[in-house]
């Protein structure tokens, strides 16, 4: 599973927030450590059909979402 946390300062409130932010594409950054995508700047719509999870409120909260 891809862990994916908010581009550009951007955090969230709650699942809902982010889901907006997924159905407008909005850039989140790619957290895989095994990945040379690590670090990375990504939209999910180049990750369309994969589970995804979020990390949101300062990092502390995960939310889990079918792309």
């Amino acid at each position: 599973m891809t862990t994916l946390t908010p581009a550009y300062g951007r955090d969230y409130k709650s699942k809902a927030a982010i889901q907006a932010d997924i159905d407008h594409d909005f850039y989140f950054i790619f957290n895989n450590i095994m990945s040379p995508w690590d670090g990375k700047p990504v939209c999910p719509s180049d990750l369309k059909g994969e589970t995804v999870q979020v990390r949101y409120g300062n990092l502390r909260k995960v939310a889990i979402f079918n792309l």
